[in-house]
Protein backbone atom coordinates (compact mmCIF):
# COMPACT_ATOMS: atom_id res chain seq x y z
CA UNK A 1 0.00 0.00 0.00
CA UNK A 2 1.00 3.15 -1.31
CA UNK A 3 0.28 6.73 0.50
CA UNK A 4 -0.09 9.87 -1.02
CA UNK A 5 -0.65 13.47 -0.21
CA UNK A 6 -2.10 16.38 -1.71
CA UNK A 7 -0.67 19.88 -1.17
CA UNK A 8 -3.30 21.42 -3.54
CA UNK A 9 -6.74 20.61 -5.24
CA UNK A 10 -5.48 18.15 -7.66
CA UNK A 11 -8.34 17.24 -11.13
CA UNK A 12 -10.11 14.10 -10.07
CA UNK A 13 -9.12 13.12 -13.74
CA UNK A 14 -5.46 12.51 -12.10
CA UNK A 15 -6.53 11.34 -8.58
CA UNK A 16 -8.86 8.86 -9.94
CA UNK A 17 -5.91 6.82 -11.43
CA UNK A 18 -4.84 5.61 -8.28
CA UNK A 19 -5.97 2.15 -7.36
CA UNK A 20 -6.89 0.43 -4.65
CA UNK A 21 -3.25 0.01 -3.94
CA UNK A 22 -2.99 3.55 -2.82
CA UNK A 23 -4.28 5.84 -0.35
CA UNK A 24 -4.46 9.31 0.55
CA UNK A 25 -3.38 10.84 3.67
CA UNK A 26 -2.98 14.22 5.61
CA UNK A 27 -0.02 14.08 7.70
CA UNK A 28 2.88 14.79 4.93
CA UNK A 29 5.14 12.35 7.49
CA UNK A 30 3.13 9.63 6.41
CA UNK A 31 3.41 10.31 2.51
CA UNK A 32 5.37 8.51 0.14
CA UNK A 33 4.66 10.46 -2.83
CA UNK A 34 3.00 14.41 -3.18
CA UNK A 35 1.32 15.87 -5.81
CA UNK A 36 1.77 19.60 -5.95
CA UNK A 37 0.56 22.54 -7.53
CA UNK A 38 2.02 25.66 -6.44
CA UNK A 39 2.55 24.78 -2.65
CA UNK A 40 5.82 26.42 -1.06
CA UNK A 41 7.74 23.07 0.39
CA UNK A 42 11.16 24.78 1.02
CA UNK A 43 10.24 24.47 4.66
CA UNK A 44 8.41 21.28 4.47
CA UNK A 45 12.00 19.04 5.68
CA UNK A 46 10.51 16.39 8.00
CA UNK A 47 9.54 13.89 4.74
CA UNK A 48 10.91 10.22 6.00
CA UNK A 49 8.83 8.33 4.18
CA UNK A 50 8.88 10.54 0.88
CA UNK A 51 10.25 8.36 -2.04
CA UNK A 52 8.92 11.57 -4.77
CA UNK A 53 6.74 14.28 -5.50
CA UNK A 54 5.25 15.65 -8.56
CA UNK A 55 4.36 18.63 -9.68
CA UNK A 56 1.63 19.24 -11.76
CA UNK A 57 2.95 21.61 -13.86
CA UNK A 58 6.33 22.56 -15.37
CA UNK A 59 8.18 24.75 -13.07
CA UNK A 60 9.20 23.65 -9.80
CA UNK A 61 11.10 26.55 -7.95
CA UNK A 62 8.67 25.80 -4.73
CA UNK A 63 10.33 22.48 -4.64
CA UNK A 64 13.52 22.18 -2.56
CA UNK A 65 15.58 20.62 -5.19
CA UNK A 66 18.75 20.44 -3.96
CA UNK A 67 17.62 18.94 -0.48
CA UNK A 68 15.65 16.81 -2.27
CA UNK A 69 18.22 15.03 -4.29
CA UNK A 70 20.49 14.25 -1.23
CA UNK A 71 17.89 12.66 0.39
CA UNK A 72 17.09 10.39 -2.86
CA UNK A 73 13.63 12.02 -3.50
CA UNK A 74 12.81 11.68 -6.87
CA UNK A 75 11.12 15.05 -8.35
CA UNK A 76 9.38 14.89 -11.07
CA UNK A 77 6.97 17.40 -13.45
CA UNK A 78 4.90 17.71 -16.50
CA UNK A 79 6.19 19.25 -19.49
CA UNK A 80 3.99 19.56 -22.62
CA UNK A 81 0.74 19.26 -20.08
CA UNK A 82 -0.41 22.63 -20.11
CA UNK A 83 1.93 23.77 -22.81
CA UNK A 84 -1.32 24.48 -25.16
CA UNK A 85 -3.26 26.60 -22.71
CA UNK A 86 0.06 28.78 -22.04
CA UNK A 87 0.35 28.73 -26.07
CA UNK A 88 -3.50 30.56 -26.19
CA UNK A 89 -2.31 33.02 -23.66
CA UNK A 90 0.72 34.34 -25.97
CA UNK A 91 -1.04 34.61 -28.88
CA UNK A 92 -3.72 36.28 -26.61
CA UNK A 93 -1.26 38.69 -25.55
CA UNK A 94 -0.07 39.39 -28.69
CA UNK A 95 -3.09 40.32 -29.86
CA UNK A 96 -4.24 42.63 -26.82
CA UNK A 97 -0.65 44.80 -27.28
CA UNK A 98 -1.46 45.05 -30.88
CA UNK A 99 -4.92 45.97 -30.53
CA UNK A 100 -6.39 48.45 -27.67
CA UNK A 101 -9.10 45.53 -27.38
CA UNK A 102 -8.86 46.32 -23.41
CA UNK A 103 -8.90 50.53 -23.64
CA UNK A 104 -11.84 49.49 -26.11
CA UNK A 105 -13.89 47.42 -23.85
CA UNK A 106 -13.16 49.88 -20.80
CA UNK A 107 -14.94 52.89 -23.13
CA UNK A 108 -18.16 50.82 -23.00
CA UNK A 109 -17.96 49.84 -19.68
CA UNK A 110 -17.54 53.31 -18.96
CA UNK A 111 -20.51 54.67 -21.50
CA UNK A 112 -23.04 51.76 -20.95
CA UNK A 113 -25.25 54.15 -19.73
CA UNK A 114 -25.21 56.85 -22.77
CA UNK A 115 -28.37 56.80 -24.93
CA UNK A 116 -26.14 58.00 -27.75
CA UNK A 117 -23.45 54.87 -27.08
CA UNK A 118 -23.73 53.85 -30.66
CA UNK A 119 -22.99 56.96 -32.15
CA UNK A 120 -19.97 58.18 -29.85
CA UNK A 121 -18.40 54.87 -30.55
CA UNK A 122 -17.96 56.12 -34.14
CA UNK A 123 -15.71 59.15 -32.66
CA UNK A 124 -14.06 57.45 -29.73
CA UNK A 125 -12.64 54.09 -31.44
CA UNK A 126 -10.36 56.12 -33.26
CA UNK A 127 -8.28 56.39 -29.85
CA UNK A 128 -8.39 52.18 -29.68
CA UNK A 129 -7.09 52.42 -33.12
CA UNK A 130 -4.02 49.05 -33.16
CA UNK A 131 -1.62 47.22 -35.73
CA UNK A 132 -2.53 43.53 -37.13
CA UNK A 133 -0.15 40.12 -35.94
CA UNK A 134 0.61 39.39 -40.03
CA UNK A 135 3.55 39.85 -41.23
CA UNK A 136 5.15 40.97 -38.63
CA UNK A 137 8.37 39.30 -36.64
CA UNK A 138 8.38 37.06 -34.05
CA UNK A 139 11.07 36.02 -31.73
CA UNK A 140 10.73 32.82 -29.60
CA UNK A 141 13.33 32.55 -27.01
CA UNK A 142 13.18 29.38 -25.74
CA UNK A 143 11.51 26.26 -28.30
CA UNK A 144 10.73 23.70 -25.56
CA UNK A 145 7.26 22.27 -25.19
CA UNK A 146 5.35 25.47 -25.17
CA UNK A 147 8.15 27.56 -27.48
CA UNK A 148 7.43 25.34 -30.25
CA UNK A 149 3.50 25.30 -30.20
CA UNK A 150 3.94 29.14 -29.97
CA UNK A 151 6.19 29.10 -33.15
CA UNK A 152 4.19 27.18 -34.88
CA UNK A 153 1.21 29.20 -34.30
CA UNK A 154 2.82 32.49 -34.88
CA UNK A 155 3.77 31.13 -38.27
CA UNK A 156 0.02 29.63 -38.76
CA UNK A 157 -1.19 33.60 -38.45
CA UNK A 158 1.09 34.81 -40.98
CA UNK A 159 3.77 35.99 -38.80
CA UNK A 160 7.94 35.61 -39.96
CA UNK A 161 9.16 33.80 -36.92
CA UNK A 162 12.62 33.47 -35.19
CA UNK A 163 13.50 30.77 -33.04
CA UNK A 164 16.32 30.51 -30.45
CA UNK A 165 17.46 27.84 -28.61
CA UNK A 166 21.26 26.14 -28.02
CA UNK A 167 19.70 23.07 -26.77
CA UNK A 168 16.62 22.17 -29.19
CA UNK A 169 15.79 18.93 -28.53
CA UNK A 170 15.73 16.22 -31.09
CA UNK A 171 11.68 16.48 -29.83
CA UNK A 172 11.46 19.94 -30.30
CA UNK A 173 13.28 19.83 -34.09
CA UNK A 174 10.56 17.12 -34.74
CA UNK A 175 7.78 19.26 -33.92
CA UNK A 176 8.43 22.45 -35.17
CA UNK A 177 7.48 24.01 -38.83
CA UNK A 178 10.47 24.29 -41.13
CA UNK A 179 9.62 28.19 -41.50
CA UNK A 180 10.83 28.76 -38.68
CA UNK A 181 14.28 31.03 -38.77
CA UNK A 182 16.48 29.24 -36.69
CA UNK A 183 18.88 31.90 -35.26
CA UNK A 184 22.32 31.22 -33.31
CA UNK A 185 22.16 34.37 -31.57
CA UNK A 186 19.35 35.83 -29.10
CA UNK A 187 21.00 39.19 -30.45
CA UNK A 188 19.38 38.15 -33.92
CA UNK A 189 16.15 38.33 -32.16
CA UNK A 190 16.36 41.57 -30.39
CA UNK A 191 17.61 43.16 -33.69
CA UNK A 192 14.56 42.25 -35.89
CA UNK A 193 11.38 41.08 -34.19
CA UNK A 194 8.14 43.18 -33.63
CA UNK A 195 7.46 40.62 -30.96
CA UNK A 196 9.58 39.03 -27.99
CA UNK A 197 8.11 35.95 -26.15
CA UNK A 198 10.38 33.73 -23.61
CA UNK A 199 9.70 30.17 -23.02
CA UNK A 200 13.32 29.12 -20.59
CA UNK A 201 13.33 28.16 -17.10
CA UNK A 202 14.56 30.20 -14.57
CA UNK A 203 18.12 29.68 -13.64
CA UNK A 204 20.97 31.62 -12.42
CA UNK A 205 22.26 31.51 -16.16
CA UNK A 206 18.81 32.93 -17.37
CA UNK A 207 18.43 35.50 -14.45
CA UNK A 208 17.64 39.07 -16.48
CA UNK A 209 17.80 37.62 -19.71
CA UNK A 210 16.09 40.12 -21.01
CA UNK A 211 18.48 43.13 -19.73
CA UNK A 212 19.10 46.84 -20.62
CA UNK A 213 21.83 46.00 -22.97
CA UNK A 214 19.48 43.19 -25.00
CA UNK A 215 16.13 46.06 -24.61
CA UNK A 216 18.42 48.85 -26.26
CA UNK A 217 18.99 46.68 -29.03
CA UNK A 218 15.32 46.00 -29.75
CA UNK A 219 12.87 47.71 -32.46
CA UNK A 220 11.05 50.93 -30.90
CA UNK A 221 7.25 49.67 -30.33
CA UNK A 222 8.75 46.40 -29.86
CA UNK A 223 6.45 43.83 -27.41
CA UNK A 224 8.09 41.75 -25.19
CA UNK A 225 5.77 38.77 -23.67
CA UNK A 226 6.96 36.76 -20.81
CA UNK A 227 4.29 34.10 -19.74
CA UNK A 228 7.30 31.68 -18.66
CA UNK A 229 8.89 32.84 -15.01
CA UNK A 230 9.12 36.45 -13.39
CA UNK A 231 13.10 37.07 -13.12
CA UNK A 232 13.64 36.83 -16.67
CA UNK A 233 13.06 40.40 -17.32
CA UNK A 234 15.16 42.97 -15.77
CA UNK A 235 12.09 44.86 -14.68
CA UNK A 236 14.24 48.10 -13.64
CA UNK A 237 15.09 48.63 -17.47
CA UNK A 238 12.02 47.56 -18.50
CA UNK A 239 9.92 50.13 -16.51
CA UNK A 240 12.57 52.56 -18.05
CA UNK A 241 11.86 51.38 -21.57
CA UNK A 242 8.21 51.69 -21.56
CA UNK A 243 8.48 55.02 -19.77
CA UNK A 244 11.16 56.47 -22.49
CA UNK A 245 8.98 54.90 -25.62
CA UNK A 246 11.35 52.83 -26.59
CA UNK A 247 8.69 49.87 -26.07
CA UNK A 248 4.95 49.75 -27.03
CA UNK A 249 3.82 46.80 -23.97
CA UNK A 250 5.45 44.17 -21.90
CA UNK A 251 2.64 41.47 -21.41
CA UNK A 252 2.82 39.15 -18.76
CA UNK A 253 1.47 36.59 -16.09
CA UNK A 254 3.46 37.67 -12.69
CA UNK A 255 2.99 41.19 -11.73
CA UNK A 256 5.25 42.68 -9.42
CA UNK A 257 5.09 45.77 -7.15
CA UNK A 258 7.21 47.23 -9.84
CA UNK A 259 5.62 46.55 -13.00
CA UNK A 260 1.60 46.26 -12.20
CA UNK A 261 -0.10 49.04 -12.83
CA UNK A 262 2.96 50.89 -15.37
CA UNK A 263 1.41 52.26 -18.37
CA UNK A 264 2.41 49.97 -21.23
CA UNK A 265 2.09 46.89 -18.72
CA UNK A 266 -0.39 44.20 -19.37
CA UNK A 267 -0.65 41.57 -16.78
CA UNK A 268 -2.60 38.89 -15.61
CA UNK A 269 -2.59 36.73 -12.51
CA UNK A 270 -1.10 33.69 -13.55
CA UNK A 271 -3.18 32.00 -15.43
CA UNK A 272 -1.16 30.72 -18.45
CA UNK A 273 -2.45 27.07 -17.35
CA UNK A 274 -5.63 28.23 -15.56
CA UNK A 275 -7.79 25.71 -17.67
CA UNK A 276 -9.56 22.80 -17.32
CA UNK A 277 -7.70 21.20 -19.61
CA UNK A 278 -4.68 21.79 -18.71
CA UNK A 279 -4.89 21.03 -15.10
CA UNK A 280 -6.74 17.81 -15.66
CA UNK A 281 -3.57 16.93 -18.53
CA UNK A 282 -0.97 18.30 -15.60
CA UNK A 283 -2.90 15.78 -12.73
CA UNK A 284 -2.98 12.70 -15.55
CA UNK A 285 0.57 12.51 -16.50
CA UNK A 286 1.82 13.59 -12.58
CA UNK A 287 0.10 10.55 -10.81
CA UNK A 288 1.23 8.50 -14.44
CA UNK A 289 4.81 9.08 -13.60
CA UNK A 290 4.15 8.84 -9.88
CA UNK A 291 2.78 5.34 -10.02
CA UNK A 292 5.33 4.03 -12.50
CA UNK A 293 8.21 4.87 -10.39
CA UNK A 294 6.32 3.15 -6.59
CA UNK A 295 5.63 0.29 -8.30
CA UNK A 296 8.02 -0.24 -11.29
CA UNK A 297 10.61 1.99 -10.83
CA UNK A 298 10.78 3.53 -13.73
CA UNK A 299 11.54 7.42 -14.23
CA UNK A 300 10.10 9.79 -16.78
CA UNK A 301 10.53 13.57 -16.23
CA UNK A 302 12.51 13.93 -13.25
CA UNK A 303 13.84 16.99 -12.73
CA UNK A 304 16.54 16.03 -10.63
CA UNK A 305 17.47 12.14 -11.77
CA UNK A 306 17.77 10.55 -15.39
CA UNK A 307 15.20 8.90 -16.71
CA UNK A 308 15.12 5.47 -16.56
CA UNK A 309 12.81 2.27 -18.14
CA UNK A 310 12.48 -1.44 -17.57
CA UNK A 311 9.38 -1.82 -17.94
CA UNK A 312 7.42 -4.02 -16.08
CA UNK A 313 9.59 -6.57 -13.99
CA UNK A 314 9.44 -10.23 -15.37
CA UNK A 315 11.88 -11.31 -12.99
CA UNK A 316 11.88 -12.47 -9.30
CA UNK A 317 12.79 -9.35 -8.44
CA UNK A 318 13.66 -5.45 -9.23
CA UNK A 319 16.46 -3.23 -7.16
CA UNK A 320 16.70 0.33 -7.59
CA UNK A 321 19.33 2.65 -6.06
CA UNK A 322 20.03 6.44 -5.98
CA UNK A 323 23.15 7.45 -5.98
CA UNK A 324 26.04 9.82 -6.86
CA UNK A 325 27.50 10.41 -10.22
CA UNK A 326 30.78 9.10 -9.00
CA UNK A 327 33.40 6.73 -10.88
CA UNK A 328 32.86 2.46 -9.91
CA UNK A 329 29.70 3.23 -8.23
CA UNK A 330 28.10 -0.12 -10.78
CA UNK A 331 31.02 -1.96 -10.28
CA UNK A 332 30.68 -1.61 -6.53
CA UNK A 333 26.92 -2.77 -6.77
CA UNK A 334 27.84 -6.07 -8.79
CA UNK A 335 30.29 -7.15 -6.58
CA UNK A 336 27.72 -6.43 -3.91
CA UNK A 337 25.12 -8.66 -5.35
CA UNK A 338 27.72 -11.10 -6.13
CA UNK A 339 29.00 -11.56 -2.98
CA UNK A 340 25.05 -12.91 -2.21
CA UNK A 341 24.68 -14.81 -4.74
CA UNK A 342 22.29 -12.66 -6.76
CA UNK A 343 22.16 -13.06 -10.48
CA UNK A 344 21.49 -10.05 -12.38
CA UNK A 345 19.65 -10.69 -15.43
CA UNK A 346 18.56 -7.03 -17.14
CA UNK A 347 20.44 -3.42 -15.40
CA UNK A 348 20.48 0.15 -16.46
CA UNK A 349 22.19 2.81 -14.82
CA UNK A 350 21.50 6.65 -16.01
CA UNK A 351 23.26 9.70 -14.84
CA UNK A 352 22.07 13.23 -14.78
CA UNK A 353 24.87 15.98 -13.30
CA UNK A 354 25.94 14.92 -9.78
CA UNK A 355 23.39 12.29 -9.35
CA UNK A 356 22.44 8.72 -11.35
CA UNK A 357 20.05 6.32 -10.86
CA UNK A 358 20.48 2.54 -11.68
CA UNK A 359 17.85 -0.54 -11.54
CA UNK A 360 18.40 -4.09 -11.55
CA UNK A 361 16.52 -6.87 -12.50
CA UNK A 362 17.43 -10.12 -10.82
CA UNK A 363 16.26 -13.78 -10.54
CA UNK A 364 17.35 -14.09 -7.07
CA UNK A 365 15.69 -13.08 -3.30
CA UNK A 366 16.76 -9.78 -2.16
CA UNK A 367 17.11 -9.83 0.92
CA UNK A 368 16.94 -7.53 4.06
CA UNK A 369 21.01 -7.99 4.04
CA UNK A 370 21.27 -8.02 0.47
CA UNK A 371 20.23 -4.07 0.68
CA UNK A 372 22.25 -3.15 3.58
CA UNK A 373 25.23 -4.55 1.79
CA UNK A 374 24.41 -1.86 -0.87
CA UNK A 375 23.09 0.67 1.56
CA UNK A 376 26.66 0.56 3.38
CA UNK A 377 28.70 1.73 -0.25
CA UNK A 378 30.00 4.90 -0.47
CA UNK A 379 28.03 7.33 -2.38
CA UNK A 380 24.36 5.44 -2.19
CA UNK A 381 21.75 7.55 -1.07
CA UNK A 382 18.59 5.70 -1.16
CA UNK A 383 17.77 1.78 -2.17
CA UNK A 384 14.34 0.37 -2.48
CA UNK A 385 13.27 -2.96 -3.11
CA UNK A 386 10.78 -2.58 -6.13
CA UNK A 387 9.23 -6.34 -5.91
Amino acid sequence: MFQYKCLNPISPCGTSLFTEEYKQVEELQKADAVLVRSAAMHDMQDVPNLLAVARAGAGVNNIPIADYSEKGIVVFNTPGANANGVKEMVIAGMLLASRDLIGGNKWVEENKEDPNITKAMEKAKKAFAGREIQNKKIGVIGLGAIGVLVANAAHNLNMEVYGYDPFLSVKSAWNLSRAVHHVSSIDEIFENCDFITIHVPLLDSTKNMISAEGIAKMKKDAVILNFARNGLVDEDALVAALDNGKLAHYVTDFPTPKVAGVKGVIAFPHLGASTEESEDNCAEMAVDQLMDYLENGNITNSVNYPNTQLGVCQTQGRIAILHRNIPNMLTRFTGAFAKDNINITEMSNKTKGDYAYAIFDVDSAITEESVQHIIDIEGVLKVRVVK
